[in-house]
């Protein structure tokens, strides 16, 4: 999820800094960053509210990565039972 780490960065925040203010564990932050690990919806949430932005800023591509416009985020959120 690079909007994660753009975001992040442009904010000046560091992984562990984010870690500390969202309460979502570095390790999973850094997995997300890299694209190993898919965030809950409850995760996307903490994140977002530690960075000031909404769910939606951290999965909206911005249109120079995303050819234009158009394009479509594809979410994994797992179910639980």
């Amino acid at each position: 999820m690079s909007r994660l780490k753009e975001i992040r960065e442009k904010r000046g925040i560091s992984v562990a800094g984010l870690a500390k203010q969202s309460k979502v564990a570095y390790s999973y932050i850094y997995e997300i960053e890299q694209g190993t690990k898919s965030p809950t919806i409850r995760t996307l949430e903490k994140l977002a509210a530690a960075l000031g932005v909404s769910v939606a800023a951290l999965l909206d591509e911005p249109q120079s990565r995303a050819g234009g416009g158009g394009g479509t985020v594809k979410v994994s959120v797992p179910l639980r039972g």
